[in-house]
């Protein structure tokens, strides 16, 4: 595995392949690795020639109230587990390199943010979509992988491909998830005993709640009314949101036809919680 930190030589490296023609997947992170993106690297790793990690901490997508020198960062950590997931590559950037100027332009995500987590976090996906409009050019990946567990994410990205024509195929994983059900995530350490004992019903929700939906629930209000109320009924947790929406457009479902989302957040006395599941209406 090769740890690059240099735009011309990450540049130089791809060309090499590009030259080779080998395919090439993308994973790109912030870091502090879980379990959510070495199933990433999996998957990429058996569909590609080339797989490339990005561990970049963005300061573009950090809003006033969310501290960025603070973000957890362990980069001896992440190298040992990319290179154990068959990493070929990890291109690690200082802020300096990504972002030499300030910047003269960037780019504005008009759609599927002003729902869901979105709705609270004002130019999030604006500095998403900038860092990742850079990183696909000069990744030029054949695939790029993106975990289902942050669904909107993965639909703005969608988005960003589809509108300006990158000749990339996103490929969406599925949540990693505990055996009880609750879905991996680096906030579940900051959960109580008696919360991390709550917190499987998250999903137990999402789940009932798709079941009412695919035996035929015509009204997305009652399908959330239940949900909240199971979700209220058994855990002591504090419902930040529960939402149903077209996806990937997050768009209000007006007909039971295509591909929909049923997504909820929670906040514990620690830990704010999201998840999600999807359907398929016919």
């Amino acid at each position: 595995m090769k740890f690059i930190t240099t735009i011309e030589e990450l540049q130089q490296s791809i060309k090499k392949h590009k030259k080779s023609q080998q395919s090439i997947g993308f994973v790109p992170t912030m870091g502090f690795l879980h379990e959510g993106h070495l199933k990433l690297l999996s998957v990429a790793r058996q569909q590609n020639d080339i797989l490339i990690l990005s561990i970049f901490v963005n300061p573009l997508q950090f809003g006033e109230n969310e501290d960025f020198d603070s973000y957890p960062r362990n980069m001896e950590r992440d190298a040992r587990l990319a290179e154990e997931a068959g990493a070929d590559y990890i291109f690690a950037p200082s802020v300096s390199e990504m972002y030499e100027n300030e910047p003269s332009v960037t780019v504005r995500v008009e759609k599927r943010t002003n729902v869901l987590c979105g709705k609270s976090r004002i130019g999030h996906f604006d500095g998403v979509a900038t860092v990742l409009t850079k990183l696909f050019n000069l990744v030029q990946p054949d695939r790029a992988y993106f975990g289902m567990k942050d669904a909107q994410q993965a639909a703005v990205v969608s988005g960003l491909i589809s509108d300006f024509h990158f000749p990339i195929e996103l490929v969406p994983v599925e949540t990693v998830r505990e055996d009880d059900g609750l879905a991996k995530s680096s906030r579940n350490v900051y959960l109580n005993d008696s919360e991390r004992m709550q917190a499987p019903h998250l999903y137990k929700a999402l789940q009932a709640g798709k079941e009412m939906i695919l035996k035929g629930e015509k009204s997305p209000a009652s399908i959330i009314k239940f949900v909240s109320e199971y979700i209220s009924e058994h855990t002591d947790g504090i419902i930040d949101y529960a939402e149903i929406y077209t996806y990937p457009e997050l768009e209000e479902l007006r007909v039971r036809k295509g591909r929909g989302i049923l997504a909820i957040a929670v906040k514990f006395t620690k830990a704010r919680l999201i998840d999600n599941i999807t359907f398929e209406l016919k």
